[in-house]
């Protein structure tokens, strides 16, 4: 059938995994607009949903990680913007948008507008909180600056009539919405300025989207609030909602309902402050009555103290305590003196002539008995030496000689004869024998 080998035969799968490889490559990040149609959400808690404009559609899906960190959920029919990849479901072959953020169609620029106007405003220091006015501490007279038709002043009017209904409260109508509402507002925040007839001013509207409350983003709006002599509450929207003007503001309420609770005392707050002020003040005066007293009481105390017999009383009490514990000094000094004394005796007695007398005669019999010993020992070591001698000497002794019959003549002059030639006639000579000596003269 086939008239060359393919190099490759592709299984169905694998098609559809190289081509969302190749998608997912080719469109890493894209950012675009569309109606959004078809939006489920199933329990996985990730959303499903097509995006389409007047000619074609795609299939979108923004996982569970990445949806729950959104402010704005979607509808159907809803124009958004998301950043995207394009990738390709491979079950089924359809190629389709993972979404990573979603916002309103048109949001975005603003948003980018109101970080860009925050961050310049914040360099000046218009949001520095030294610039910030406190609120007055006593408040009879409130300036509202919004429309005179909306919510929000019949929100601020309930509770300033509930909480404190004898505040007087001037309205300065103003639009809070559209193209020139930021010049109304602005007017309106000069001419309470110029006319000086309230004590603060609220400035506020309801809820809505970042495109409705816009004009409170509005720079000229920022340094006219921040110019302001008179302090300014912003209350623009919802908790959620947050505006340049709640930065500029010295004061920033989350709802115009928590705006006008703030500049407003509690009737029954105050009536209660009154009755917790007469309290203190009698609790003080009691207090203060007390503390009178006991000053009195130790006034006396130390007056008695001073008395003279109280003072001769404690000199002698004084003189007791000395004396005892000199007492008791003298007796552990004398039990100490004791204990030394005991305790020097034995070594006294360890030191007594007595014993080192006897220790030096007993050594000195012991040296005598081994001088003796050595004596004898030297004695009897010579004797043998000198019998050794002796016999050595006697071995060799002239004598012997004798006793075996020789003898020894010798001149007059002590010269031993050895040779006729020696002697001449007439001289002297003497003859020792073993056992005596013969003395006679040469005659020829």
């Amino acid at each position: 059938m086939f008239s060359k080998p393919l190099q490759t035969i592709y299984t169905v799968s694998r098609l559809n995994r190289e081509i969302r490889a190749l998608l997912e490559q080719g469109f890493a990040s894209l950012v675009l607009t569309g109606e959004i149609s078809n939006f489920i959400t199933p329990a996985s808690g990730h959303w499903y949903f097509s995006l389409k404009d007047d000619k074609a559609q795609i299939k979108a899906a923004m996982w569970r990680g990445n949806n729950r960190n959104q402010s704005y959920r979607p509808i159907n029919g809803a124009q958004v913007t998301v950043k995207a990849r394009v990738s390709l479901y491979e079950p089924r072959g359809d190629y389709q948008l993972i979404v990573e953020h979603m916002e309103l169609a048109g949001e975005g620029q603003l948003k980018q507008e109101f970080d860009a106007l925050k961050m310049r405003l914040a360099a000046e220091g218009l949001f520095s909180s030294v610039y910030k006015k406190p609120l007055p501490q006593n408040i009879n007279r409130i300036g509202v600056i919004t429309s005179a038709t909306g919510a929000a002043i019949k929100d601020i009017l309930t509770v300033l009539k509930r909480r404190a209904p004898q505040l007087e409260v001037i309205i300065y109508p103003a639009m809070v919405q559209g193209k020139d509402a930021h010049l109304q507002l602005i007017k309106q925040i000069e001419l309470a300025n110029i006319r000086s007839e309230v004590d603060v001013l609220i400035l506020g509207r309801g809820g809505g989207s970042l495109e409705d409350l816009w004009c409170f983003n509005h720079e000229q709006l920022a340094r006219a609030i921040f110019n302001s002599q008179l302090p300014i509450v912003s209350a623009v929207g919802h908790e959620i909602d947050t505006t340049i003007s709640d930065y500029v503001a010295d004061v920033r309420a989350a709802t115009p309902s928590a705006a006008a609770e703030l500049v407003s005392p509690n009737t029954q707050e105050l009536y209660n402050k009154v009755t917790q002020l007469v309290n203190r003040l009698a609790n003080a005066f009691k207090h203060d009555m007390s503390e009178k007293r006991a000053q009195a009481l130790q006034l006396q105390h130390r007056l008695n103290l001073c008395h003279p017999r109280n003072q001769l009383n404690q000199k002698a009490q004084r003189l007791d305590e000395l004396s005892i514990a000199l007492q008791q000094a003298m007796r552990n000094s004398l039990y100490q003196q004791e204990r030394t004394l005991n305790n020097l005796t034995p070594r006294l007695m360890r030191q007594s002539p007595d014993k080192k007398l006897t220790q030096a005669s007993h050594q000195l019999a012991q040296l005598q008995t081994r001088l003796n010993q050595a004596i004898q020992q030297q004695l009897q070591q010579a004797n043998n030496s000198l019998a050794l001698q002796a016999s050595r000497l006697d071995s060799v002794s002239p004598l012997n000689v004798l006793a075996r019959g020789y003898s020894i003549t010798k001149t007059d002059k002590q010269k031993v004869v050895k040779s006729v030639a020696d002697v001449k006639v007439g001289d002297t000579l003497i003859t020792e024998l073993v056992d005596g000596t013969l003395h006679s003269q040469v005659l020829s």
